[in-house]
């Protein structure tokens, strides 16, 4: 049931977005220079290598001039891709590999090759499931890059401290998904998108590695 409802769900929202899809690519092509799509390979299902897609939301070769995280206020991020970015429009292209099989509506975050060899025994577990475009550790981390912005090292706290909480987070899914959980989470990002709640951030407790964020 879940395969199906992947490809019913993609299909629809891939014919209905289309005269979207392409404002939203003129507004990338007048922004910047580049491609409207921004690839990248990401290691899903197995350890299968796949191909993620995402509206551009960077300049041309931003991994080339920085970390591959991104925190808020990053200068490689354009103005048409802050938009984007806060609103999640850049992950719509990924109903693309939905239909394809290479992902599903929901699931743990598909990572990069050097994020995953980090934890590869976690991720053995992780990967039995497609990865996703939202599952919880998307709602929870929504505001990421705000987290990040405020770390000396982003990119070691993102490997030491927030990278072990979403696999956590991913473990328990995995464990516990059903259809009624998947469509739940679904319409949670939807509302999320729309109702953003007002969230203060703590510190992570780098010990314990706990979640601290707290919706108002």
């Amino acid at each position: 049931m879940k395969r199906l409802f992947d490809i019913l769900v993609s299909l629809a929202g891939l014919l209905l977005l289309q005269p979207f899809f392409v404002v939203i690519a003129i507004l990338i092509k007048m922004d910047s220079a580049g491609p409207v799509f921004f690839r990248q390979q990401r290691i899903g299902r197995n350890f299968t290598r796949f191909i993620i897609y995402k509206f551009r939301t960077m300049v041309v070769d931003a991994e080339k001039n920085g970390l591959r995280i991104t925190s808020r206020g990053d200068n490689r991020v354009t103005r048409v891709g802050r938009s984007l970015r806060k609103l999640k429009i850049d992950e719509l292209p990924q109903l693309i590999n939905v239909l394809k099989g290479e992902m599903s509506l929901v699931g743990p975050r598909p990572e990069v090759e050097e994020y995953v060899k980090l934890y590869e025994q976690d991720y053995t577990e992780i990967l039995k499931s497609r990865p996703g475009i939202t599952d919880v550790s998307s709602i929870i981390f929504r505001e990421e890059e705000v987290v990040l912005k405020n770390q000396i090292d982003p990119e070691w706290y993102y490997k030491k401290i927030l990278l072990p909480e979403k696999i956590r987070l991913s473990k328990e899914y995995t464990k516990n998904s059903s259809f009624l959980y998947d469509l739940k989470l679904v319409l949670t990002t939807i509302h999320k998108i729309f109702y953003p709640p007002a969230i203060r951030y703590n510190a992570y407790s780098q010990k314990m590695g706990q979640n601290s964020f707290k919706e108002n």
